[in-house]
């Protein structure tokens, strides 16, 4: 798998961020292990430390939890809370920006969910 990395966020988000979409996507499941910092870092040709940063997000957030000696695992509502989460950020962050241009378009917002709907002209 080919991985393009963007150079206007720190690849430690960008993973992070990978991460977090994979448990969203559910790839990654309450109690999957995640693979090792040593395995990522030499598939993504990556510093170690910048697998450890991401995982450290990931650990700070309650998303996975360490064990020692065996490594990084998923933990029980990971999912779900991030749900909760990405839920609000996108309300507060992206919606009020997708609202403006619906409306800056004049596109009827009914009109627009009706083509979301199956059935609809889409």
């Amino acid at each position: 798998m080919t991985v393009g990395w963007n150079d206007n966020t720190p690849i430690y988000r960008q993973l992070k961020d990978r991460v977090v979409g994979m448990m969203l996507d559910g790839v990654l499941k309450a109690g999957d292990a995640l693979p090792s910092v040593r395995q990522v870092a030499a598939e993504y040709q990556l510093n170690p430390i910048t697998v450890s940063k991401a995982y450290q997000e990931l650990v700070d957030e309650q998303l996975v939890e360490k064990r020692r000696g065996i490594g990084m695992y998923v933990t029980e509502g990971a999912s779900e809370k991030l749900l909760a989460s990405e839920r609000e950020r996108f309300m507060r962050e992206e919606w009020p920006a997708m609202l403006e241009r619906i409306r800056r378009l004049g596109i009827d917002p009914a009109a627009l969910l009706a083509q979301t709907q199956p059935g609809g002209a889409a």
